[in-house]
């Protein structure tokens, strides 16, 4: 394979395990023609929305997956893309840090978090994990690997790669921003019955600054909670929801509660938030025999992968004719003005609950992030559901979904793409941008090696 030119546009990494691995990344992408597709291989992931099976051969990106290094003083990490949020924590919290934002889920991967986005309880403040990102070596369609930084030649494609999903390269390696920690996080959950006052007091809280982490969980129109977590050196007792309890129904029986700060990064974790009662592990006989080793996220994903390419549960639907279910699996970013009126809407569609509340404001004001553009002056509120839902008589696939989508974008929200998409073609470019996105695919994958962002989130080619 003859590589363009600017090939040789290498960074020169300081650990020799990573330029080894970079030399042999490069040995295998150079037996790969010009022009075949180029696929990524790798162990984990963290998309809920179908993929087809493509043919050919895929680069294996599985070994970077390393630590590099963590400057306690510059409060940085230099980590590899396939580096899983878990191992970085293990590796900062001896140094008192932590990333700015710890998506939930422990094998979700820095790299995937950043081309794809995260959100958790501290985004209030700090934004997106790709908010605090420095630096990105990136593999392009094209077969560089190039430096791209907020303030040199690959500028743009540093602010357009969150929200690519892959389709305009693979991050390689990251420097990120870390931030300090205390040994506990003290958790408060105030309950409210009113949507309107309950997103009203989640603004007030988010502008008032006094908290390290608000996120919140919806039980009902009529009962829902505001959790604010605060940092403290000392706890005087700290509960434990890595085994037989359960933290989200912790919130309903108490009003305050401590935690370590690593099992409070992780308090989702155990359960997948709540989405462990369909797998019939929420039974504490259950836990008892299968163990804390095995109640984590990862374990339950591929439960369902095995779940959606075989259909075992489908198919026992239809030897008892019981109806069809659609699968309702999303996060969408709505104003804060709106929050009350889609929760109305929600409640009045889509019979799921809990479902999570998470608030997030763009870190940096002054900068644009084409591919997911939010207002850089307001504050937003994720929701989170992720059920099935009767699919309904005659009601075309993805109704509620659709409707989901509609009000969204109605509002001037956004929605992640980690899950189904039902968008038609001229809505999702509007949406996502798809003039930069041209510009970025023309300038790094002009031969188009790497999947459409469009083929790969809604036609899930």
């Amino acid at each position: 394979m003859v590589l363009h030119d600017r090939a040789l546009e290498i960074p020169a990494p300081t650990d020799d395990g990573h330029r080894a691995r970079l030399a042999a990344l490069r040995a295998r992408l150079a037996t790969v023609g010009a022009d075949s597709p180029v696929r990524l291989g790798k162990r984990t992931s963290n998309l809920f929305r179908p993929r087809a099976r493509a043919a050919g051969p895929r680069l294996d990106v599985s070994g970077f997956t390393h630590v590099l290094h963590v400057d306690p003083v510059s409060r940085t990490a230099d980590v590899e893309g396939m580096v899983t949020y878990e191992d970085l924590v293990d590796a900062t919290l001896p140094h008192g840090l932590m990333p700015l934002v710890v998506p939930q889920l422990k094998t979700i991967t820095v790299g995937g978090a950043v081309t794809g986005l995260g959100i958790e309880s501290s985004s209030f403040r700090a934004g997106m994990p790709h908010e605090s990102v420095l630096e990105m070596e990136i593999l392009t369609g094209d077969g560089r690997i190039v430096l791209a930084r907020p303030d040199n030649e690959h500028r743009d494609l540093f602010f357009g790669f969150p929200n690519s999903y892959g389709t305009l390269g693979y991050a390689l390696r990251l420097t990120i921003e870390l931030q300090p920690v205390k040994p506990y996080v003290r958790l408060r959950h105030v309950r409210h019955s009113d949507p309107r006052t309950y997103f009203a007091e989640l603004d007030r809280v988010c502008r008032d600054g006094a908290a390290d982490f608000v996120d919140g969980t919806v039980f009902s129109p009529h009962e829902m909670y505001l959790t604010l977590g605060t940092f403290t050196d000392e706890a005087p007792e700290t509960s434990d929801y890595t085994w037989l309890d359960i933290y989200y129904t912790s919130i309903r029986g108490r009003d305050i509660d401590y935690l370590h700060t690593r099992d409070y990064l992780w308090r989702w974790d155990t359960d997948w938030f709540w989405c462990s009662r369909a797998l019939g592990v929420q039974h504490r006989s259950v836990r008892l025999l299968v163990g804390p080793r095995r109640l984590r996220s990862d374990v339950y994903h591929r439960i369902v992968s095995f779940e959606r390419r075989h259909r075992v549960l489908d198919r026992a639907r239809g030897l008892l004719r019981r109806p069809p279910r659609e699968m309702v699996v999303q996060d969408v970013e709505v104003p804060v003005r709106a929050a009350a009126e889609f929760l109305d809407f929600f409640h009045r569609e889509i019979p799921i609950s809990p479902v999570w509340v998470c608030p997030v404001r763009q870190r940096h004001p002054d900068r644009q992030w084409p591919l997911y553009q939010l207002d850089p002056h307001t504050l937003y509120v994720n929701f989170g559901f992720w059920a099935s839902v009767p699919a309904g008589g005659d009601r075309p696939p993805g109704t509620h979904n659709r409707m989901i989508e509609d009000t969204v974008t109605a509002l001037g929200g956004r929605k992640s793409l980690y899950s189904e998409s039902f968008y038609d073609e001229r809505t999702f470019w509007h949406l996502y941008n798809g003039t930069a996105y041209a510009d970025l695919k023309d300038r790094y994958d002009p031969r188009r090696r790497l999947l459409d962002l469009y083929d790969k989130c809604v036609r899930a080619r």
